[in-house]
This record gives structure tokens, sequence and C-alpha cells, in this order.
């Protein structure tokens, strides 16, 4: 489990990154407004709307803009019609990578998804190419800082139905099947227990450890990937030293 706990900080602290430099906002507002098409605009019945919203709070995006995202999802509001489309490919060292769109013009980000790979030096692949290599599941992370136990922890997972608890240096990383994720962060929250990031998320079966030039070159197809604005996240199978990971 240690690679995965690997990839979720990358990702968290990713996030972060994106956030100060407020490349988060216009990935977030599209997220509500596929939520609410999904789900409907009630985030109490709707996990994935409610997680949406939690992030634009902490990205401080305005309430203006989260009101004309949850208006377009409901079809009250003109705007662009998104869809989801995953795109598979290579990296380099062999590293596979899930890139998860939301586009109103598949024709667009097909072709921007294929130059990017071959320019940071990988291979776009054909559906279903990698995604065998990863597993749909529900990720928390949670900071050890909180001051919840893990004994009283591992209470909450087994009981909400939870897969995993591991234990790393400043965290715990809780791993559970994706029809388990809404009852396990209800429980959380119930028990008062507050995570730094909760996702659905790829989850890779292996790792490939990267280090050097390689993990340069990696990062910087995966950073130009989540720069487009079409990209809502990136997930790979490779982890990095933790000097290399904190940069």
């Amino acid at each position: 489990m240690s690679g995965h706990s690997k990839w979720a900080n990358i990702k968290h602290r990713k996030g972060k990154a994106d956030a100060a430099r407020g490349a988060a906002t216009t990935k977030i507002s599209r997220e509500i407004t596929t939520a609410v098409r999904i789900g409907g605009a009630d985030p109490t019945g709707n996990m994935r709307l409610k997680l949406a919203l939690q992030k634009a709070r902490e990205n401080n995006i305005p309430k203006d803009n989260i009101q004309r995202a949850i208006l377009k999802g409901q079809g009250t509001l003109e705007g662009q019609s998104y869809e989801e489309i995953t795109y598979e490919g290579y990296g380099i060292a062999g590293v596979a990578l899930l890139v998860q769109t939301m586009t109103d013009n598949r024709n667009r980000t097909a072709a921007e998804m294929r130059h990017l790979f071959s320019k940071y030096g990988g291979n776009l692949g054909e559906s279903g190419c990698v995604s065998w290599m990863f597993n749909k599941k529900g990720l928390v992370l949670i900071d050890k800082a909180n001051g919840v136990s893990e004994d009283d922890l591992m209470a909450i997972v087994l009981e909400s139905g939870g897969d995993d608890l591991v234990s790393e240096d400043d965290q715990f990383e809780i791993t559970c099947a994706p029809e388990s994720f809404e009852g396990l962060l209800n429980a959380l929250e119930a028990a008062g227990v507050k995570w730094e990031s909760a996702d659905i998320s790829m989850v890779p079966d292996t790792t490939i450890s990267l280090s050097g030039e390689e993990a340069t070159r990696l990062m910087k197809l995966v950073d130009a990937l989540e720069e487009q604005d079409d990209v809502q996240a990136v997930f790979g199978n490779f982890e990095l030293p933790d000097e290399e990971e904190e940069e």
C-alpha cells in the first residue's frame, strides 16, 4: 500500500499547488455542473456534489460562480454541455497514465491529448490499454494531527464497509469500494473526524519507482496534462522519492 500512499500524496500536494495558482476554479465549476446534472442539486443525496462544493469552499471560489455552475447543471442557465471521457496512455519508463477529462468538444480534446503525450515523450494508447492496472476506489486521507486514534478509526472503517486502513508517517489512508464511499464519509463526519482529501480515485495495483531525470520528465508530462483546461484528473502507477515528491 505504500505506493498507493505515495501517489495519493502526490495528488494531494499537486491539488494544493493548483489551488494556490487559481487553476482549480474552472475544473471544480465543471465538476459541480456535472454532479448536478447526474445526481441533482441537493448535496444531501449527492455525494459527488457535496465533495465538489467542499472543494469549491476550500479554494475560495465565489458563491456566484458556484450558483452559475449549479444552474448550468439544472439546465436553467445556458452553457456548454460537457461529457466525461477518459484517455489512457504511457509515459516514460512504461508508466501507465489515466487522464479523466470533461469536454464540450471531444475532437479538440483528443487532439490535445495526443499532442501532449507525444511532446513529453509518452504515447497515447487505445481505450483499455492501461485501465486494467487500476482499481476504482474511494480514497480518504486523514492527518494524524487531527487526534483520532488508529483503533477508533479502524472501528469506523469496519462498521462503514471500508476495505483497508494504512498508517503512514503523518497520516492515515483509508480505501473502500465506491459504493461504500458515501457511508464511510458520513460515518467519519458523524464521529467528528475531518479528512484532508476524499475522492473516488483510480488506485494502481502496483507502482513503478522513478527518480532523477526520469521523474522530472514524467512530471513535466503530468503537469502539462493537468494544466490542460479539459482535464479533471490524472492518475498514474508511479511513485517518487520523498525529496522529489516534495518538489
